[in-house]
């Protein structure tokens, strides 16, 4: 059976780029979703927040939380809520791993991409642990840097 061309390939719908400046990355991993119907015709639009998201234990289940999908413009009743709880679906062993390094101190998960792949909706989460004020300073000074190095190199070799 052939895939249709909308269904192959990676099609990223939302990213968190201030998660990567916020946190430190330690572990990533993808998870599926549970969606309604009106929120995968949302997403395939391509609108999606993820700046307030993160993910929480409810049980022994871990949901995704705080995610923005606007309502499908033309949904009727079946509409849903835009910021409401969704299941992660995640293997068995990946949920142990997950709730074992997340429950260390000052570690947490949070989302970092919303994409579909190969048709499906996914989102990839991280454990992450706080960055304080003067880590980030040092990491945006150390990108400046490599950045003024790389410059110095290029004019360097093309006279």
């Amino acid at each position: 059976m052939a895939k249709d061309a909308k269904d192959a390939g990676h099609k990223v719908v939302a990213s968190n780029r201030k998660a990567r400046h916020d946190y430190l990355i330690e572990d990533t991993f993808e998870a599926g979703l549970v969606l309604m119907g009106t929120e995968v015709k949302s997403l395939r639009m391509g609108r999606a927040s993820l700046i307030d998201g993160y993910a929480a234990w409810r049980g022994d289940e871990l949901w995704l939380e705080g995610v923005h999908i606007p309502e499908y413009v033309q949904g009727t009743w079946t509409n849903h809520t835009p910021r409401r709880r969704r299941k992660l679906l995640l293997h068995r062993s990946e949920l142990a791993k997950i709730q074992r390094k997340s429950s260390e101190s000052g570690h947490t998960i949070v989302p970092l991409q919303l994409y579909f792949k190969d048709g499906k909706a996914k989102v990839e989460i991280a454990i992450a642990k706080g960055k304080r004020q003067y880590d980030k300073r040092q990491t945006l000074r150390e990108r400046q840097d490599t950045m003024d190095t790389q410059r110095a190199l290029h004019s360097r070799g093309e006279r």
